[in-house]
């Protein structure tokens, strides 16, 4: 169907009361043989499926909502709308419903089903006819007319019969013209009549009622009523505050006088339901459902006429852009993109799609680049909110117009630099915006959301580029506030190391380095192979183990949780770099310094050592218990530190018995090659009996292939022999490859980092083992064999278990 008067989207209400988009369609009224009766189908635009499939029932109660709307329940929590592109389909199809249910097309509304037993109740009632034929609209009866509006909001019935004869005889204008005769006498009393009238006609909950009542001529009286609530000593100020405090600013000038009505409607019902009207109660919570929907379908209708007006759009975008621009209009064109962003949120998914797809083609971030950089406060606070919605709506938009941008502009003015710069420079004392523009950073690099298989190169591209151009700015204030040390000097415990941690005493400092560190700790979880090597280049986590020393707890567990997620990846890269930078020395200081106090920072690092022993960790082990094990084995409220001394003793047992393994193998093959010269003797004085009669000539070539089959077997495995360094070597292939890409250390003391090169300078089939090996007499242990694994499980005392930290 190409008719558009018969094009409809459909709507259903979710639990949040809220209305969810289901498609859009052409609607039709037919029989139905499996329903046996009339329905509407809606079958979508798109593909022709079927959207909706509602049998008009007799009993079902209809409401057409303005003149484009049509409203219905289908059961208890189901309720449903149709909204029409045209007013024409839309009375098409609510002549139908109403010819089906044999009402008058005129009529706005359809009664509820009525339950036998409330009927009759409602007939035995004397005041019944009462709620029919409405009292005179005049002074005197303005009391009675209270009392009887006040009186049906507790029947579905009576809301129902109420409304139509508000609505029949033009009520609700007698009254308002009442109100303002009772305001100029001054009548409180009237006054406070009309309040508890016009509350009691919005909790009928028509929107029928609401098209007469938010009218243009109407609403502001509807505002006065509202004013005089009997529970105030005076009056509130709401049609002042409307009429001149709150005014309407045309940042482009509108055209359209229907769209502009509509704004103003918008914002004076909005405010109606959010200021005016006290909140509701649990009873009356669904007295305002259609007042929710009557201001969500304005919503959706002015976004709609906006976003068609590309004209208008065009215009406000270059007045944004342009340099002439004042600020004050140009503070008014970022306010007003603002509440159109906002405005969009209340749309459905493929509308708000195509909404922003509308704002990025038009150019919205080169222009919040431009505003984001300006000096008025309230215009860069309006121009984060913007991009936050741009962020959560499409990330990928954000990032490839970034990386776009990094062509042809300096890195500094890159719009992803200058979101880092307004996060740094945040002048709010709880850093509001800060925390803000971290969210938006995490999900700009979070590889999650960069998964689209229409771009599999995206998290690759993007990830070099970020690393490249945006990280150093990122990490700037933590580098400036954990200075460089003087050669020679321990990093950690350096004078210019205390001066760098004295200016972290600011509270703002350091809650801005604890967001950092905590994005920092994202991009470990998240991105292995960017972060590890700029950690290793800009030896990183030695910079942020100074923060440990920070005053603030809570900035020195953001550091030691940086580092214990670095250990979590039980990384060998990591651990080499831990181990040669001597890293611990800062958080067992920590430790030591914390005292017996019982904190969460005594936890933490309890749990950071507890993760290495039960993980096993052998190099890690190894270091911290030849450097520090002296200085923790005083701790005994825990079994943390002597169950790393346990699990280093047992991995040294396993060398010594390698060792002499070995060694019992030497011997055994020095036994194996004297039994075999002697059966060689033998087998050869047996062959010259035998081989008498060969000629002397023939003894070379036999000797020679004698001890070429001697040479073979010889240069099997060689022993390992002693290095002048102190370190086996290896000349056979199997040793080499079990070693490969180890190294020793020549027994330098415990406080100084082993060196990471071999010192012996071994050739490449020759290799040193790693420096966990070593024992305290300068042994090593060798190679690994899968024949050790049963003596190795012999020497484990107990299975694994992870002790609980308090025993």
């Amino acid at each position: 169907m190409s008719d558009t008067r018969r094009r409809v989207k459909v709507y259903t209400l979710n639990e949040e009361r809220q209305w969810d988009d289901r498609g859009t369609g052409h609607v039709s009224s037919t029989f139905v043989e499996r329903l046996k009766g009339i329905s509407l189908l809606v079958r979508a635009e798109s593909d022709g499926s079927l959207l909706l499939e509602s049998k008009i029932s007799p009993n079902t109660a209809y409401q057409k909502q303005q003149d484009t709307l049509i409203v219905w329940s289908e059961a208890e929590n189901y309720d449903l709308a149709l909204s029409f592109q045209e007013k024409a389909g839309c009375d098409e199809i609510w002549e139908k419903i109403c010819q089906v249910q044999g009402k008058d097309p005129a009529l706005e509304i359809t009664q509820d089903p009525i339950d036998e037993s409330e009927e009759e109740r409602f007939e035995e009632m004397p005041e019944t006819s009462h709620l029919v034929d409405l009292p005179p609209c005049e002074l005197a009866k303005l009391e009675e007319i209270a009392d009887l509006v006040t009186s049906v909001l507790s029947s579905p019935i009576r809301r129902e019969k109420l409304a139509l004869a508000l609505m029949s005889e033009g009520y609700i204008k007698k009254l308002l013209q009442l109100f303002q005769v009772c305001e100029d006498l001054d009548n409180r009393e009237g006054l406070h009549h009309l309040y508890e009238i016009v509350r009691g006609v919005l909790f009928l909950n028509k929107a029928a009622l609401f098209e007469v009542m938010f009218s243009d001529d109407c609403i502001m009286d509807v505002v006065g009523c509202l004013e005089y609530d009997p529970a105030l000593v005076q009056p509130k100020r709401h049609r002042e505050f409307l009429t001149k405090t709150a005014k309407f600013k045309e940042v482009i000038p509108i055209t359209d006088s229907e769209l502009r009505q509509k704004i103003h409607q918008t914002y004076r019902v909005q405010y109606i339901q959010d200021i005016i009207l006290p909140t509701p109660s649990v009873f009356e919570e669904n007295f305002l459902s259609t007042l929710t929907s009557f201001i969500f379908f304005n919503k959706v209708e002015i976004v709609s006429m906006l976003q068609e007006d590309e004209k208008f759009l065009t215009e406000v975008f270059a007045q944004l852009t342009d340099e002439a621009t004042e600020e004050g209009k140009r503070r008014e064109l970022v306010n007003f993109f603002k509440e159109f962003c906002a405005f969009s949120q209340t749309l459905q998914p493929q509308n708000r799609d195509a909404f922003f797809k509308t704002l990025a083609n038009l150019g919205i971030l080169p222009a919040l680049e431009i505003v984001m950089g300006m000096d008025d406060l309230q215009v860069r606070a309006a121009a984060i909110d913007i991009f936050s919605y741009l962020v959560e709506f499409s990330p990928s938009m954000v990032r490839e117009f970034v990386m776009q941008e990094s062509q042809h502009t300096d890195d500094d003015v890159l719009l992803i630099n200058v979101v880092i710069k307004q996060m740094i420079c945040d002048t709010d004392p709880e850093l509001g915006g800060a925390v803000q523009l971290m969210g938006l950073l995490r999900t700009l690099i979070d590889p999650e959301n960069m998964l689209a298989p229409t771009n599999k190169t995206e998290k690759t591209e993007f990830l070099t580029f970020f690393y490249k151009y945006c990280m150093h700015v990122l990490t700037a204030p933590l580098l400036a506030n954990t200075a460089e040390s003087p050669k020679g000097e321990n990093p950690v415990f350096s004078s210019a190391c205390h001066l760098a941690c004295s200016a972290l005493d600011n509270f703002q400092t350091a809650q801005l380095l604890a967001l950092i560190l905590e994005l920092l700790t994202f991009c470990v979880e998240h991105h292995t192979y960017h972060i590890k090597n700029y950690i290793m280049n800009k030896d990183l986590l030695r910079r942020v183990l100074v923060l440990m020393n920070s005053k603030h707890t809570f900035l020195a567990l953001c550091a030691l949780r940086f580092m214990r997620r670095i250990i979590g990846l039980k990384d060998d890269f990591y651990n080499r770099y831990i181990i040669k930078g001597n890293l611990f020395e800062p958080v067992i200081n920590a430790l030591l310094d914390n005292g017996t106090r019982y904190n969460l920072l005594n936890s933490a690092i309890i749990e950071l050592f507890e993760f290495i022993k039960v993980e096993d960790i052998k190099s890690l082990i190894a270091h911290i218990v030849d450097n520090f094990y002296k200085a923790l084995e005083s701790i005994e409220y825990v079994q943390t530190f002597k169950g790393l001394k346990t699990r280093y003793e047992q991995e040294k047992n396993r060398q010594n018995q390698r060792l002499s393994r070995y060694r019992r193998d030497t011997r055994s093959l020095e036994d194996d090659e004297e039994m075999w010269f002697n059966e060689e003797d033998d087998d050869e004085e047996g062959e010259v009996m035998a081989e008498k009669g060969k000629s002397e000539e023939d003894f070379p070539e036999s000797y020679g292939k004698y001890m070429e089959a001697k040479k073979v077997e010889q240069d099997g495995p060689k022993l390992p022999k002693w290095t002048s360094a102190g370190h086996f070597k290896f000349s056979f292939s199997r040793s080499a490859g079990a070693a490969n890409g180890t190294s020793g250390t020549n027994g330098k003391s415990a406080a100084t980092p082993p060196n990471p090169s071999s010192p012996n300078g071994s050739s490449a089939k020759s290799a040193a083992l790693p420096p966990a090996a070593v024992s305290k007499a300068g042994l090593v242990g060798l190679v690994d064999y899968p024949d050790d694994e049963e003596d190795d499980e012999e020497v484990e005392d107990s299975p694994r278990k992870r002790p609980r930290l308090g025993s």
